[in-house]
């Protein structure tokens, strides 16, 4: 899996003009599933994000995790974060996962963080998705295979 983690004041996503999720405080997270993926990776990447202390302290500090300002998650699929674009001009996706598995392992992480955080909303597996969001920070984390195996 490769996921970027974008820490917003809010966040949605649109389909053909309707919203399909919607968040406030929180993150927005774009999950890529690769070949080699399956559920207890995702259980992994699940357990590191829910325990990222990203979020500002009185102190101003990053000490604080989601569930620690009841903050919210919006789940995006993302193929394209297995884009290969060392070879020519034009990216090749050959380490992404076939589509059955991905759509799989995108419900299984969706289905556990609701079951983990008050408010998780979603976009919409292979559709052409509008995602707007207000980064805070600007705070972006990627997580990718060399981070979950330690």
């Amino acid at each position: 899996m490769r996921i970027v983690i974008q820490r917003v004041l809010e966040a949605k996503v649109e389909v053909n003009g309707r919203v399909t999720g919607e968040i406030g405080k929180g993150l927005l997270i774009f999950l890529g599933v690769g070949k080699e993926d399956d559920r207890m990776i995702a259980d992994r990447y699940i357990d590191k994000i829910l325990k990222l202390r990203i979020f500002a302290d009185d102190m101003g500090k990053t000490n604080l995790s989601l569930k620690d300002v009841q903050g919210e998650i919006l789940l995006v699929s993302q193929f394209t974060l297995y884009a290969d674009c060392r070879k020519g001009n034009r990216p090749d996706f050959i380490k992404a996962g076939p589509v059955q598995k991905a759509v799989e392992l995108y419900e299984y992480f969706l289905e556990q963080l609701k079951e983990k955080v008050e408010k998780v909303e979603s976009g919409e597996f292979g559709a052409d998705m509008k995602v707007s969001l207000v980064n805070d920070g600007p705070f972006t984390i990627i997580l990718d295979e060399d981070i979950i195996k330690n």
